[in-house]
């Protein structure tokens, strides 16, 4: 890589975030198309990616958070946030959908989105985040990469974009240590 790249990771707001659907959906379809197994099958037809980041959108009102990466104005990343938002889950969020083209892998775009991510994390006072993956993927070692422990992994958990049933490895990072402290929000015993 000769140039530095003209990336820019964005946290995505609500108002803004329909008119990204149609260039999330393409993202989306690349990916699965380029065996990224997350939760969809191949060939993943655009209106269902569609209608997957409507719901996306839809949900960015109420909490979810939604990064894109950009390159010279190509969208070429995705991330999301979901925290939990139970009342005894107020420490933790899900990491969900990690997504970087297939020509943009290898350069630091996921590692970009995820600081970002856990950035965001940290400032809700969502000191946990978890995750699954692929079992034997390559994004296990970009989470090992990151400082996510690997805890185990669950067989057969979800068919991998050709149709095959693969095992999902399950992941942690602790980014507040909560030993001593209260979830956000909760009132002290004292």
């Amino acid at each position: 890589m000769n140039a530095p790249l003209a990336l820019e990771i964005t946290l995505v707001d609500a108002s803004e975030a329909p008119a990204l659907v149609a260039e999330l959906a393409e993202l989306l379809v690349h990916t699965v198309a380029h065996g990224a197994s997350i939760g969809f099958l191949a060939p993943l037809a655009q209106g269902e990616a569609q209608a997957y980041w409507q719901a996306v959108c839809a949900g960015l009102p109420d909490g979810e958070w939604l990064w894109v990466a950009r390159v010279a104005g190509q969208l070429v990343g995705t991330v999301q946030l979901s925290p939990c938002p139970r009342a005894n889950g107020r420490n933790r969020a899900e990491v969900c959908k990690l997504m970087v083209h297939a020509d943009w892998r290898g350069q630091g775009i996921a590692s970009l989105l995820m600081a970002a991510l856990e950035g965001k994390a940290r400032k809700l006072e969502r000191g946990l985040l978890f995750l699954d993956t692929e079992a034997g993927s390559g994004a296990e070692a970009l989470y090992q990469s990151l400082g996510y422990t690997r805890v185990g992994e669950i067989p057969d958990y979800a068919a991998s974009p050709d149709g095959r049933l693969r095992p999902t490895a399950l992941y942690y990072k602790l980014l507040i240590e909560r030993s001593l402290n209260p979830l956000p929000g909760a009132e002290s015993e004292a």
